[in-house]
């Protein structure tokens, strides 16, 4: 057997995420696209005989934060180094950074073995909600305008503006709560393999993020809602259940290396499991 290492072309990233669907993970149908724009040199597989047979995302935002994420060893090739093979070289090419991901709870003693340190939990809520939303004059659409990459910046630990390039124009629904100019909450909704999910949903308030919940569940139209709620927000969780989902699998969002300091009361839901 001859292992090979390599970066992901976007064709590769593609199957990566379809891998990502088959384990249960309900990835959007255009996540590779964006996920690829956010780094094209941050997704890494190892081949055998020109097949794929692992891969992973180790994303850099930048000189000092990176994301671990998308790690999957194809089932039938389990067992012969390639899962570590793909681990050794996403870590080696974040380096020094500050490195990011969200551990499954089977995983999380191996992340800590390896340097990683637990934050906070973060909780899947999957339902349909039980009414529509009002309208909400305050509410609008939008793109990754400065202002909004301005927001964002409170709740990330890097800037992102490639990947928001992607992820804040259709088919993504993108809405902000904007008053007297000012940006006091936003969200996105994207199709997935089942119904939809939000993240990030951002805010200033419970009340800004409960409205922009309504809005994007609304926009996105019947089925499922799927988001990752961070235990910070336990007020914003119960809501949730009041509106008729229900909390389902956890992670851990894990650190090596310093954490980052961010406004984490204002984080509602989490861009993506994947890359932060």
């Amino acid at each position: 057997m001859r292992r090979t290492i390599r970066t992901l072309a976007l064709e590769d990233v593609k199957i990566l995420v379809d891998w990502a669907a088959a384990e249960g993970w309900n990835p959007g149908v255009s996540d590779a696209v964006a996920f690829h724009a956010a780094d094209p040199e941050g997704f890494i597989g190892a081949f055998v005989d020109g097949e794929m047979v692992a891969g992973i995302s180790a994303v850099a935002y930048g000189d000092d934060f990176g994301f671990i994420g998308l790690y999957i060893c194809r089932p039938d090739r389990r067992g012969e180094g390639h899962g570590k093979a793909v681990w050794d070289a996403g870590m080696a090419r974040l380096g020094d950074r500050t490195v990011g991901l969200d551990g499954v709870v089977e995983q999380q003693a191996n992340y800590r073995s390896m340097g990683f340190a637990p934050v906070y939990r973060t909780i899947r809520f999957v339902g349909t909600p039980n009414a529509p939303a009002a309208a909400d004059s305050d509410i609008c659409v939008i793109g990754p305008e400065a202002d909004v990459l301005d927001y964002d910046s409170r709740f990330f630990p890097a800037p992102r503006r490639s990947f928001l390039e992607h992820w804040l124009r259709p088919p993504h629904i993108a809405l902000a709560i904007v008053r007297e100019g000012a940006i006091e909450g936003y969200g996105v909704a994207r199709r997935c393999r089942d119904g939809c999910k939000i993240g990030p949903l951002f805010a200033n308030s419970l009340d800004a993020a409960s409205r922009l919940f309504a809005a994007l569940a609304n926009a996105s139209g019947p089925g499922n809602v799927h988001l990752d709620v961070p235990e910070t927000s336990g007020q914003f969780a119960a809501r949730l259940t009041s509106a008729g989902l229900q909390p389902g699998f956890e992670t851990a969002r894990m650190y090596r290396g310093k954490a980052p300091q961010l406004t984490q009361s204002g984080v509602f839901a989490v861009t993506t499991l994947e890359l932060g």
